[in-house]
């Protein structure tokens, strides 16, 4: 126990920690920090940040978090099938590039850590939040490539599935045994479930015409 978070007992599910006032607070503090310490090495560089882009992406992020709220099943220890949350950030990196998406998706890491925490550790807490949703961000990798968006998007929660993968099979792999599994098994079962779902349901729309081609004329008018 300290002043930033209380352990909490559950005889079901083991112990885990949940962040106190001041907790929250630190978390927000560093979380705009962080943003400011982007946004300077942003502008110190040949690409800045403009008005579109910080509007578009907060727009972006503002509805992955209310999509992720709207969820078609939660698992227990963590993770969910939401309406298509991951979208709105992997469209970040496939209208701005690798470094708009990338600080988007960090960004909302952040977020989802303070609306929705699940922490048992310091490293499971930047494993599940930090890294894996910034690993959204690599959907700017595919940013002016054709299908770029499918591409993106397919890699951006491979990236998440990763650290997500990682993070149940070091954290959460002692509940591996109570499934006759192993530890990997395990995490690549309870992960690959709920992310490989909304991935499926997610491609399927966007392959959809009228969803590619309004995907496309948003992209145009991120971009004018």
């Amino acid at each position: 126990m300290s002043i930033f978070a209380t352990e909490i007992i559950d005889e079901e599910w083991g112990n885990y920690f949940a962040l106190t006032g001041v907790g929250y607070a630190a978390l927000i503090a560093f979380m705009l920090a962080v943003l400011l310490l982007a946004c300077v090495l942003g502008n110190s560089g040949k690409k800045k940040f403009n008005t579109k882009q910080l509007v578009f992406s907060a727009v972006a992020m503002a509805l992955a978090m209310v999509t992720s709220m709207i969820k078609l099943f939660d698992l227990p220890m963590g993770g969910s099938v939401t309406l298509c949350s991951m979208l709105f950030i992997c469209l970040i990196g496939y209208w701005y590039g690798l470094s708009g998406g990338l600080l988007a998706a960090v960004s909302y890491g952040f977020l989802q850590l303070i609306v929705d925490p699940y922490i048992i550790s310091i490293p499971q807490m930047i494993t599940d939040y930090i890294l894996a949703f910034g690993a959204l961000g690599l959907s700017g990798l595919f940013s002016g490539k054709k299908n770029g968006l499918v591409l993106g998007y397919l890699t951006g929660i491979l990236g998440r599935f990763f650290f997500t993968f990682l993070s149940g099979m070091i954290f959460f792999g002692s509940y591996a045994e109570s499934y006759h599994m192993t530890a990997p098994v395990y995490s690549f079962v309870y992960n690959g479930a709920y992310i490989g779902a909304e991935a499926v349901i997610t491609v399927i729309l966007l392959m959809l015409p009228p969803v590619s081609k309004g995907l496309a004329k948003v992209k145009q008018m991120a971009q004018q």
